[in-house]
């Protein structure tokens, strides 16, 4: 099966665990020692509503590749009725797309379009 062809949960699932790795490390960088203050900085990143926001604003500066946009939009449009009670379901499935994505490219071993992607998450005055 090729990766553009599996089930987008299951790209979120390792796209989940790639983003926070991505967060965490970005936050300890900074110099942040505190793991309650590296608990209540990570919210500004890894809760569904910014992850939305994040993929929002990056599809508004149409910043994606075609074949981004449609990894993101299968995500999006996946049928789910489920979603944390501190979320909108479009937040949510926002979210899923961003983490869909992110797994999408570590298994197709593109690294270096995670890496900017973060990048602009990180600093690219996306606000």
């Amino acid at each position: 099966m090729k990766t553009i062809e599996k089930n987008v949960l299951v790209l979120a699932y390792l796209g989940d665990t790639i983003y926070e790795n991505y967060v965490r490390r970005h936050l300890i960088e900074r110099g942040i020692a505190n793991v309650n203050d590296l608990q209540k900085e990570s919210v500004q990143y890894v809760s569904a509503k910014r992850q939305s926001f994040f993929v929002q604003k990056l599809l508004e500066k149409n910043f994606f590749t075609e074949e981004e946009i449609t990894i993101i939009k299968r995500a999006r449009n996946y049928k789910t009725t489920s979603h944390p009670k501190n979320c909108s379901i479009g937040d949510y499935k926002y979210a899923t797309g961003l983490e869909s994505l992110i797994g999408y490219l570590s298994l197709e071993k593109k690294e270096e379009r995670i890496d900017e992607i973060m990048k602009m998450i990180f600093g690219g005055n996306l606000c």
